[in-house]
């Protein structure tokens, strides 16, 4: 979609014309009937709300950019394809349906919204960290589809190894926000494994999306019991992929600390050392577990959705200082990030995400990769054409439970030395407040706009692998497995 074109005028494509193929896109809009029957007085008086609209956004100003981007998505619900748009404004002209549609959807109030949001930017030239992950997408992806331009931002993403480079870039500054795993907030916050310092959990940018991989020579051992002295690896301790592989492998009997190896190995080193064979396997972001697939030296044993659907995996999160320094970036951040979120969980959108990301200033993947994670249509390395369309999700709010069973966890298995204020921590990192806030005003203004995953309350119970997990009942929750270092 172009931020930079007038949503209004029946001569620009908005909406990627050639992709359009649904077999309703010649079929009139809905509300064409009620424009037929609207007398034509309705042009005449918007046509001065038309001319005061191009001249107070100017095409330079990032101000036109957010209004033009909330225009485009009313529209886009309204009429769905180009096709049907510009015959629409053809037809009837500009002003008629400027009118006609503003009786239902706020144009005025959305003027006013992006003028705010926009005026007082502190900080418009952003640095933003990432690791080449596909959980990245909606950061990644969000920068190749111009989201943060459309909202007036400039921002350099940068590519980085690892986590422990990324938090260190972190809590030196060099980025204003990045792409962290969902525990590495907490972990900063309360100093584990590095100096303390104020970070917070914004928004996930992906939910499920993560694997557990085996090399080939192993596919006689698909049960974990069997899985005595191997090694294997994830991409940071701090992670949902430790803490996943840890539970996945106690339930059935293993001791992670005892039994076998975990080893942090960066992300982009996990086929590498698949190959070498000095790991036996790695739970692992993609497109890493999908890459061992393609190159022929793995096999998918599992994915995470299996364990906990719908589970945490990698957050957008920023430092207490910035928000407290620059809010109104903060605001129109988060709302960037946001609505490329939105966007990546739609299905009809998953091929161009995919597409976009496979530079090599990016991922650097083949994009029929990339393809087969988003689309979940994947070979699995044993045989086998999987369909799962919810393999990676995008389901942005952060809920309070994901915040305490994250600590729940860093304590069952020691990396908290001492029991501690589970709910109170949880609220202190994990804004899910502030963005749950965002969302529903953002939802005000775009009918089209319905999220899925806000919760009906702030603590809700999860069910993960099997076991009920209540916020309220966290210790009870800790001390009731077998296999634990508390």
């Amino acid at each position: 979609m172009s931020m930079d074109k007038d949503p209004f005028d029946p001569n620009v494509d908005l909406w990627n014309e050639c992709a359009e193929r649904s077999a309703g896109e010649e079929a009139e809009p809905r509300s064409l009937a009620d424009v037929l029957e609207t007398p034509p007085k309705i042009a005449k008086e918007n046509e001065a709300f038309l001319a005061k609209r191009a001249l107070e956004f100017e095409a330079d100003d990032p101000g036109a950019q957010m209004y033009r981007a909330l225009e485009s998505s009313i529209l886009h619900g309204v009429f769905k394809t180009d096709v049907n748009r510009r015959k629409f404004l053809m037809g009837v002209g500009a002003a008629t349906a400027a009118g006609v549609i503003s009786q239902f959807l706020p144009f005025e109030s959305l003027q006013a919204m992006a003028k705010d949001a926009m005026k007082n930017l502190e900080k418009k030239e952003l640095k933003i960290g990432f690791v080449p992950i596909t959980c990245a997408t909606p950061i990644i992806a969000g920068h190749a589809l111009g989201f943060y331009n459309k909202y007036g931002l400039k921002v350099d993403i940068i590519k980085t190894a690892g986590w422990a480079v990324a938090r260190d870039k972190c809590m030196n500054g060099e980025y204003d926000a990045s792409h962290l795993l969902a525990p590495m907030p907490a972990a900063m916050s309360m100093g584990l494994g590095s100096a303390s310092q104020d970070w917070r959990m914004v928004t996930n940018v992906n939910t499920n999306g993560q694997a557990i991989v085996l090399a080939n020579k192993h596919k006689d051992k698909q049960d974990p019991k069997e899985w005595k002295g191997f090694k294997f690896g994830v991409p940071f301790e701090y992670s949902m992929h430790n803490l996943l592989l840890r539970l996945y492998v106690a339930e059935h009997g293993i001791d992670p600390d005892k039994d076998i190896q975990i080893r942090v190995i960066p992300p982009p080193e996990m086929v590498a050392n698949l190959r070498a064979e000095n790991v036996d396997g790695y739970l692992a972001p993609d497109p890493f577990n999908q890459r061992a697939v393609y190159d022929g030296v793995g096999f998918i044993h599992r994915l995470t959705k299996d364990i906990w659907d719908q589970h945490p995996c990698c957050c957008f999160a920023v430092s207490q200082k910035f928000i407290d320094e620059n809010p109104n970036t903060f605001i129109v951040l988060l709302t960037t990030i946001l609505d490329a979120t939105y966007t990546a969980e739609k299905r009809d959108q998953r091929v161009r995400f995919a597409e976009s990301m496979a530079p090599r200033n990016y991922l650097n993947q083949p994009s029929a990769v990339l393809k087969q994670i988003l689309t979940g249509v994947y070979p699995d390395g044993l045989g086998n054409i999987k369909k799962v369309p919810d393999r990676i999700s995008f389901m942005p709010y952060p809920t309070q439970s994901m915040g305490v069973w994250i600590l729940s966890q860093l304590r069952r298995w020691g990396y908290i030395k001492a029991d501690v204020d589970f709910k109170k921590l949880s609220d202190e990192i994990f804004l899910s407040a502030e963005t749950e806030k965002r969302m529903k005003e953002m939802a005000a203004i775009n009918a089209e706009l319905k999220w899925q995953d806000i919760p009906e309350t702030k603590y809700p119970v999860y069910d993960v692998f099997g076991k009920a997990f209540d916020p309220g009942k966290v210790r009870d929750y800790i001390t009731s497995f077998d296999i634990k270092r508390v």
